[in-house]
């Protein structure tokens, strides 16, 4: 069987000239996500992500925590799953595994944060985490 498509949706992802200039920064960002109800941090070192996340990304309070809950499960399985398969995926792309457990309630800023870095990820790296776009 063969699926064909006479749409006119693309599959490809503009990026804007200020999301470039973020992702040409060669200094460090770090950016560290917590929550200190649940214990929870992430460290995210990646140049050029938090001048994006302050200013590209959609703000705190646009999306909902049940919105970024459901991207970040499955934007995280699909990244481990490459970062278990070194063969087949970048290495340098995928360095370790993120314990993100779907029954713990992260709060919202660590998976806005989390959200958006894997957003800002596939955008610069031209990576596909699920079955959607990664638009902004």
């Amino acid at each position: 069987m063969t699926l064909g498509s006479c749409g006119g949706t693309k599959d490809t992802v503009s990026i804007t000239e200020a999301e470039k200039e973020a992702f040409q920064q060669k200094e460090g960002d770090t950016l560290k996500i917590a929550d200190e109800d649940t214990e929870y941090e992430i460290i995210i070192i990646e140049p050029g992500f938090q001048t994006w996340l302050q200013s590209i990304a959609r703000p705190e309070g646009y999306y909902s925590q049940t919105f970024l809950e459901n991207r970040n499960r499955i934007y995280v399985t699909n990244w481990n799953n490459r970062a278990l398969n070194p063969l087949q995926f970048d290495t340098n792309l995928y360095q370790m595994q993120i314990n993100y457990e779907p029954n713990i309630d992260y709060g919202y800023e660590v998976n806005y944060k989390l959200y958006n870095y894997f957003i800002y990820f596939q955008r610069k790296y031209n990576q596909r985490l699920g079955p959607f776009l990664p638009r902004i």
